[in-house]
């Protein structure tokens, strides 16, 4: 190993300098994360700052006492590579730490439940519960959406949807099923895998609150001013045409989203940004709770973010040069399927090699606060101009004022019966179930003011609505003012 190298790279997720053992334990929580993640090299007697050497004092005496301390301190055993390295004339201790296959190690005074460490970026990051159990499925060759869900059955997937989206193929039948592995055979019954709710479950929220996509454009170059933004709760295949659809809506020259423009004059890289979601919807890490995929428009640039860190064994330099690790691998069957990837691992370089055609500035891929971003910057600034915003305020207003027209309607509307969505257009008059009713009727669902009749089965055909007790209160209040 070159060690005059190594001392002109930055610290990163595979490389960390320590001027000396003073703190043992971060080096031990290091090695931890090493070895839990992709592997990598700790030099002691290095300056963390100039990355100048500055030697190790009584040397042998030091190499001892750390293999000692990494025998005590760690478990399950670690048995990394440390070796002595003279620079310019200065000792240095080498500690090589290779991805392990024994994962998750932990440190022994915090036990297994606190003291798992990963590697993100140049910090060390405590594991929670479901990276550890990760961690765990890494290293047995499971993934999560392979994974049988006991508790639900077939009946509880929406195959209208898949067939939909399967249209111009051939339907997939049982075996097509069995295949793409969204039915699994458990305790003698066919079920299906966690990858085949995410994708298609009819109550796919109440297992996996976080399986959906926030998107958000804002003022300027920081999230401190919000101007639209729209949550998308689809399949994620139909989430991929709704994120870009968004995309072009704010993409339009002069934020002119009144005009349809031809599609020569799109001023953002629309190709790059359908791989970066496609990537963000096929390896996000459904098992973490806490926040969704995101899609955040800036003036200067676009960020697509999903949760969860790279699969052990994988960098960043590894996703640039194609290298590829799967980590919901029912979820890419689908997509592949659906011709929405087209060659496993040639999307990254293919982005990084179309931004550089097109003269773009570098594109990006952090792991950060335990989820990946990528970021796609703009060639050329695109600010939401004032009368823009002055013109949608006016609009929202008059969106708000129809909607709680819209609302009030339906409310009278299921005043004495149960009725459809078909059936409430006909009464209201409208030739189809437009997306105002339907924004209406989700709303009043949201708002707890109608139910459904049939609760178990949301997406039924014979599906109809009803008020709620609160909801013939709302209707008595306002039919008395």
């Amino acid at each position: 190993m070159n060690v005059a190298e190594l001392l002109k790279r930055s610290e990163g997720k595979t490389l960390e300098f320590k001027r000396d053992l003073s703190s043992p334990q971060n080096i031990l929580k290091t090695m931890i994360a090493f070895a839990n993640t992709a592997g990598g090299v700790i030099l002691i007697g290095v300056d963390d700052e100039t990355h100048d050497p500055t030697d190790v004092g009584n040397p042998l005496d030091e190499e001892e006492r750390l293999c000692n301390l990494i025998a005590d301190s760690i478990m399950p055993r670690l048995v990394p590579n440390v070796e002595l390295a003279t620079v310019e004339g200065k000792t240095l201790l080498l500690i090589e730490v290779f991805l392990s296959s024994s994962r998750p190690h932990w440190l022994k005074t915090e036990g297994p439940e606190r003291g798992v460490y990963v590697r993100l970026g140049s910090t060390n990051r405590q594991a929670d519960r479901e990276l550890i159990a990760e961690l765990r499925r890494s290293v047995e060759g499971v993934s999560f959406d392979e994974l049988p869900m006991a508790e639900v059955s077939a009946d509880d997937l929406d195959l209208t949807a898949s067939k939909d989206l399967f249209r111009d193929k051939q339907e997939p039948g049982m075996n097509d099923l069995l295949t793409l592995r969204l039915l699994t055979r458990d305790q003698g019954r066919l079920v299906p895998t966690k990858g085949a709710v995410i994708l298609f479950g009819e109550k796919r929220l109440e297992h996996f609150p976080d399986a959906w996509v926030q998107c958000g454009r804002f003022i300027g170059r920081d999230k401190a001013r919000i101007f639209d933004h729209i949550d998308l709760h689809d399949t994620l295949p139909q989430m991929v045409d709704g994120i870009m659809l968004f995309l072009k809506k704010h993409a339009m020259r002069g934020a002119d989203f009144s005009e349809v423009r031809r599609k020569d004059v799109w001023s953002i890289p629309l190709g790059i940004l359908r791989e970066a979601v496609i990537n963000a919807l096929v390896h996000a890490d459904y098992s973490q709770r806490g926040a969704p995929i995101r899609v955040s428009f800036f003036d200067d640039r676009i960020e697509v973010e999903n949760p969860g860190i790279l699969l052990p064994g994988m960098t960043i330099e590894d996703m640039k040069h194609g290298v590829s690790k799967i980590r919901n691998p029912v979820i890419a069957r689908v997509f592949r399927e659906l011709n929405l990837i087209e060659q496993w691992g040639s999307g990254v370089p293919r982005m990084f090699k179309e931004a550089e055609e097109m003269g773009l500035p570098p594109l990006e891929i952090v792991e950060i606060g335990m989820r990946v971003r990528f970021t796609v910057p703009l060639a050329k600034s695109i600010a939401v101009s004032r009368a823009t915003q002055e013109s949608t305020v006016q609009s929202r207003a008059q969106s708000r004022a129809q909607s709680r027209a819209q609302s009030a309607s339906v409310l009278m509307a299921l005043s004495d019966t149960a009725l459809s969505a078909s059936e409430i257009a006909s009464i209201l008059g409208l030739e189809t179930k437009t997306g105002a009713l339907k924004r209406a009727i989700k709303h009043l669902l949201t708002q707890e003011l109608i139910e459904y009749t049939i609760p178990e089965k949301p997406n039924s055909r014979l599906q109809k609505y009803r008020l709620t007790k609160k909801g013939r209160q709302v209707l008595k209040d306002g039919e008395t003012k």
